[in-house]
């Protein structure tokens, strides 16, 4: 059975038993605070665990794409290692809230795993919750007795609060939870070791494959547990495990989930599958995270420093690295695989057809990035060595390396052991926790429990309508962060703020009570289906009625640059070709920026084009057609542009202007007049095939004309009142590339005027021909100099000292073949002699200089220079 066929079966199974089937979520999490990647199916339906928003189908089933690479749920350390973890995985699930409960999702599971799938039920163990008496949990006998109508007793294993009581996090929705095991151990190692002793001790032979999670309970900041409003189930079957065991195989990385992917890595690197260990494990993990990439990136993250794009980049990192390391692969190969991966994976997922080009160009740019950062490592980790005084290297040097360069630890650890030297590993643990501790208590937010003022069956947005309401305060809940300070965040009944998302930002203003007194709203932003809006300090009568009311200001400002992104995608789309599309957008009151795909530099002349073709929609005056609550593919059969990176649900809302028409949930100007003007203030590359565009409308665009009309008049001023400023500032760039030219020339001379006092200056110690001395030339003047006396005169050593506006220099030559008989090496010493001028340097074994602020220490770095030939 194919794994086509094995994912097509569950979701018909649950289909029979009257479940709607969904697609899956975005691997990358927007509206969720606590997380940054779906790590588990049911994350896309917490807010129904909880009561936060109505249900429409009481069951669902769905295959979702997950990535576990960051906080609790973390396997990337273990992938590759193993034969059957994996940073991005699906999970097969199926849902009933407040529906069906323990009894239909045993049956259910046990009926689709051996009357569908086959299974030979002798080769399945179960688990049940054993209870924590720390938490008055009891046991789950009812779970217990529904599996003996199927499953013999021996094989109902008891399981810890660690295996069977599932909690998403440190708050939040959870349950005791049901797992079900298979052993495919082969007839011989079963005879020797039962299956039920292996059962959660991590063999790679008998794994887990379905768990039943009976949602009961909610998770509270303090650790309390209460129970939920209705019971629930949440089931997660991993896709790939199911599929080695009905393929018939002892490892995932040996089903056709992975193997084209692996064919294809020993094709391109030329390599080999199953003779060597090292390199299996070099071509698992390249297989498994070009999957996790490549469906990051399609779902709108790229990677980059900071947050998850961090992680997509240090996954990619990571697999490059093995490829560099154990595969010998020094260009960049792992884009190769997106085609393979997309052909094999694209029915399932559409979005990796349609993305393949933007994945290939941008895999391939990050590889070469890294290749040129390992490049550079590795002569920095060779300047280590060169001055280490014993055989163990610092940890820390290994975590500056690590930290500021990128260089992989293991990396270092593996190259130092070949070179015959050890590093300090606990001395680099150590600076890494440091890191983590600061970067912890940096970003560290103390979540309270939300105090309930009244249930409210959903929260009502009416921002599009009106800018300001009379609300009450549905619930409410206090935020402590190191960045922010205390803060509270207020949920209503109804809200015209508008929340974060879609790359614009949150409303601000203020809630006026009844009594007069205001409460400053400084930020909304969405948390799954909740519009949180953030405060500094809770009302006086958070029970009380409120005025609620949105800066009108920003909210106009934002609205116009949110409309000017419309226009400025249509005019992208027009001037540049259809192959545009919107890759990301950040939408403020004071500017917009536009991320797009396209595969060149946009011209200046382009940018003109597009900068007129916006203009000139903003000039005819096109009102704002919105269209609320249509069907999602109505909407795009009447030619709406879905954008980016979104989640859309069955009905959507069209924004059109003209001919422009895109699906959106943003603010909009009411009529393209209102954005007044467009500027484009920059343009630039963001990624391989990723531009990025930076422009200002309406009142930044006024400002904007008025510092260019002040900074003519200035300029024109400073210029006499000439009536041509161009022609007048062209005339003098042009005189003063010609002084620059005979300053040159005359530094030029000035040196060579300056090499015959040298040259009798030149003293004779141990061999070697000596000069240190401080002179009066620029960087450019001390290198010319230096050369030109280096090609005169054999086994020269020079070291020359320089001032200029307070700064200091040192300028090291050392004649090739010196360098390589006394092992000389002019980085380094510029490096040590450095300290005297409080500055650093490097560069080459045989040429180096070094910059300092500290131009006294100049006398005593040339003093010392002669302690390295004597």
């Amino acid at each position: 059975m194919t794994s086509r066929e094995i994912r097509s079966q569950f979701l018909e199974f649950f289909t029979s038993k009257s479940h709607a089937i969904v697609p899956s979520a975005p691997m990358v999490v927007k509206d969720d605070p606590t997380l940054m990647f779906t790590n588990a199916g049911m994350n896309q339906f917490k807010e129904y665990f909880l009561g936060n928003k109505a249900v429409k189908e009481s069951r669902i089933s769905d295959t979702q794409k997950c990535l576990r690479v960051s906080g609790k749920h973390n396997d990337l350390e273990e992938v590759g290692m193993d034969t059957y973890h994996h940073t991005m995985f699906e999970m097969l699930g199926n849902w009933s809230f407040g529906d069906y409960f323990k009894k239909e999702a045993i049956e259910w599971a046990w009926e689709l795993l051996t009357e569908v799938y086959k299974i030979d039920t002798s080769i399945l163990y179960v688990t049940i919750f054993e209870g924590d008496a720390s938490e008055d949990l009891a046991r789950d006998t009812e779970a217990y007795e529904l599996w003996k109508q199927f499953v013999p007793e021996d094989r109902i294993i008891n399981g810890n609060k660690k295996d069977n009581f599932w909690e998403m996090g440190e708050q939040g929705p959870c349950g005791p939870c049901s797992e079900i095991h298979v052993d495919i151990r082969s007839a011989e190692e079963k005879a020797k070791v039962s299956g039920a002793s292996l059962v959660n001790q991590d063999h790679p032979q008998v794994v887990e494959i379905w768990n039943l999670v009976f949602m009961q309970f909610n998770r509270k900041a303090n650790g309390s547990l209460e129970k939920l409003p209705s019971q629930h189930v949440d089931t997660g079957m991993g896709f790939e495990r199911l599929c080695m065991v009905l393929q018939n195989k002892q490892s995932n990385y040996d089903t056709d989930v992975f193997t084209p992917l692996i064919r294809e890595i020993e094709a391109v690197t030329n390599s080999k599958y199953g003779k060597d260990e090292k390199i299996d494990i070099a071509i698992r993990v390249i297989s498994d995270h070009v999957r996790a990439v490549a469906f990051s990136i399609a779902d709108g993250q790229l990677p980059s420093n900071t947050g998850a794009g961090y992680v997509i980049r240090r996954i990619l990192r990571r697999a490059i690295r093995y490829g560099f390391t154990f595969l010998d692969t020094k260009e960049p190969f792992i884009y190769k695989l997106v085609a393979t991966l997309s052909k094999q994976m694209g029915d399932a997922f559409p979005e990796l057809i349609s993305e393949k080009n933007l994945i290939t160009n941008v895999i391939k740019e990050e590889e070469n990035s890294f290749l040129r950062t390992l490049d550079q490592g590795l002569v920095l980790l060779e300047n280590i060595i060169e001055s280490a005084d014993s055989k163990t290297i610092s940890g820390k040097k290994a975590f500056e390396l690590y930290d500021t360069f990128g260089f992989p630890i293991d990396l270092t650890a593996l190259i130092l052991r070949e070179r015959g030297y050890e590093l300090d590993q606990a001395g680099f643990e150590k600076e890494l926790q440091k890191q983590k501790d600061r970067s912890r208590a940096a970003t560290k937010v103390a979540t309270g429990d939300w105090e309930v003022l009244f249930d409210d069956a959903e929260e009502e947005f009416v921002g599009y309508d009106t800018l300001e309401t009379t609300i009450k305060i549905s619930r409410y809940r206090k935020v402590e962060s190191k960045k922010d300070g205390e803060m509270y965040q207020l949920v209503f009944n109804l809200t015209p703020f508008y929340p974060e998302g879609g790359g614009q930002v949150g409303d601000k203003g203020y809630l006026e009570a009844q009594d007069g007194g205001v409460t400053y709203v400084v930020d909304t932003k969405k948390e799954n289906n909740l519009i949180i809006h953030f405060v500094k300090h809770l009302p006086r009568n958070p029970e009380g009625t409120f005025k609620a009311v949105v800066d009108e200001k920003q909210r106009f400002r934002t609205a116009s640059n949110h409309t000017a992104t419309h226009l400025l995608h249509q005019g992208l789309r027009t001037i540049l070709g259809e192959h545009v599309g919107q890759k990301g957008s950040m939408v403020h009151s004071r500017n917009l920026r536009f991320d797009f795909s396209h595969f060149s530099k946009v011209t200046d002349e382009e940018l003109k084009q597009v900068e007129d073709f916006v203009n000139a929609r903003i000039r005819e005056g096109l009102a704002l057609e919105e269209r609320r609550n249509i069907p999602y593919q109505q909407a795009i059969d009447e030619g709406a542009i879905a954008l980016f990176g979104e989640k859309y649900g069955d009905a959507v809302r069209a924004i059109k202007f003209g001919t422009s028409m895109e699906l959106c949930g943003g603010t909009h100007a009411a009529n393209t007049a209102d954005i007044w003007h467009f500027i484009i203030t920059s343009e630039g590359a963001v990624a391989s095939g990723i531009r990025r565009i930076e422009a200002i409308t309406g009142d930044a665009a006024k400002q904007y004309f008025i510092d260019r009309s002040d900074a003519f008049s200035k300029l024109q001023k400073s210029l006499n009142n000439v009536k041509d400023p161009v022609k007048a500032v062209e005339s003098l760039q042009e005189e003063n590339s010609q002084l620059q030219k005979q300053v040159q020339q005359l530094l030029k001379d000035k040196a060579k005027n300056v090499k015959g006092d040298l040259k009798s200056e030149v003293t004779e110690i141990n061999g070697v021909h000596f000069l240190a001395k401080e002179l009066d030339l620029d960087a450019s003047g001390l290198k010319d100099l230096a050369f030109e006396l280096g090609g005169e005169i054999d086994n020269l050593f020079i070291l020359f000292g320089s001032q200029n506006e307070g700064k200091a220099l040192l300028t090291c030559y050392i004649s090739k073949d010196l360098a390589t008989e006394r092992k000389l090496n002019a980085g380094q010493i510029v490096r040590e002699l450095g300290k005297y001028i409080q500055g650093g340097g490097g560069g080459q074994p045989f040429f180096a200089t070094a910059g300092g602020k500290n131009p006294s220490g100049i006398p005593e770095a040339l003093a010392k220079a002669v302690t390295y030939i004597e």
